[in-house]
């Protein structure tokens, strides 16, 4: 990934916690799996395809198996195919909060994050580092 200090959307950007990577071991002994939390905003319809394009706040992980990364930087920086994006535990539209398998307390934390971040669009986080993009 390659960090900017900019944000464009089109370049589908994350904003990342470098205090959140963790890595578990793998069945190839030579690599971990490894996540690190992220934030990011997108443009989506509001309802069933036919309503207008809005900003939306979305909050879950980046992932990828690799070699053991030293810190956060490390593996965002090993991280070269954005294919799958990063993994959505939540949304906020500004009205509705999608997070299908969230608890209640869990939506709580996620609106902590993405109603401030909705807001205050397109400032990075407190809390996190951006904005990383996947090379073209």
């Amino acid at each position: 990934m390659i960090r900017d200090e900019k944000f464009v959307l089109s370049r589908r950007p994350y904003a990342v916690d470098l205090d959140s990577l963790t890595t578990s071991e793998s069945a190839n002994s030579s690599s971990v799996y490894a996540t690190v939390r992220a934030v990011w905003f997108r443009r989506r319809r509001s309802h069933y395809s036919t309503g207008p394009m809005r900003t939306v706040a979305c909050i879950g992980y980046l992932r990828e198996y690799q070699p053991p990364p030293r810190d956060a930087q490390h593996f965002l920086k090993e991280m070269n195919d954005g294919r799958y994006g990063g993994h959505c535990e939540a949304r906020w539209d500004g009205e509705t909060l999608w997070a299908p398998e969230a608890t209640e307390a869990q939506r709580q934390e996620f609106l902590a994050v993405l109603e401030p971040m909705l807001k205050n669009y397109p400032e990075v986080p407190p809390g996190f580092d951006g904005w990383w993009h996947f090379p073209r």
